[in-house]
């Protein structure tokens, strides 16, 4: 179990879990919860280890540890110069045409977590914060910045090409595709 709910508060990300989000999916009681959570705070504390545990607001968190930020800065200042993924160019084209909508909301139109493609994002400046959602747990709501406007060229969110236009590019190389590789009877 405490595999699980160290992957679980991986995969949460910087939302983090409450203690009723992991005894429902591990469908344990909040005792045997915090156990399990106790656990891993130790295996966690100690120098060997580069993340820890954290309980912030009412969610428990996987996070680094601060006093290694000297080197993550490092990291991030080499990635703010480097160019965008391809997870990273998906994820701003969701937020940019669906905007504001929140992680999770991301995850389920790339079926993908999205929460370190979204963090690089927000260091990047790309995407910000702009409130909470109001649906449990106000998840945090995400839309594009000037410098996303900036970085691609363009004077407003109103220059980006329309979804029908990108829907009929699309239509036209599947009819290519299926009109070359069509078999024949």
């Amino acid at each position: 179990m405490k595999a699980i709910v160290e992957g679980l508060l991986f995969l949460s990300g910087e939302d983090g879990l409450t203690l009723e989000d992991i005894s429902k999916v591990i469908e344990k009681d909040s005792e045997e919860v915090k156990s399990i959570i106790k656990e891993l705070y130790n295996d966690y504390n100690n120098d060997s280890r580069g993340l820890q545990i954290e309980f912030l607001g009412n969610h428990f968190k996987l996070t680094t540890k601060k006093e290694h930020k000297e080197y993550y800065k490092k990291l991030v200042i080499d990635e703010e110069n480097s160019m965008l993924s391809q997870s990273a160019l998906e994820t701003l084209a969701i937020i940019a045409y669906n905007a504001p909508l929140t992680r999770i909301d991301i995850d389920n139109i790339r079926g993908v977590n999205s929460s370190y493609v979204v963090r690089k994002l927000l260091l990047k400046g790309l995407i910000e914060e702009i409130g909470r959602s109001d649906a449990p747990g106000r998840p945090r709501l995400y839309n594009i910045t000037p410098r996303f406007l900036d970085y691609f060229g363009l004077g407003s969110i109103d220059e980006l090409p329309k979804l029908e236009e990108r829907q009929e590019i699309l239509d036209d190389e599947k009819y290519l595709f299926e009109s070359k590789y069509k078999e024949d009877n």
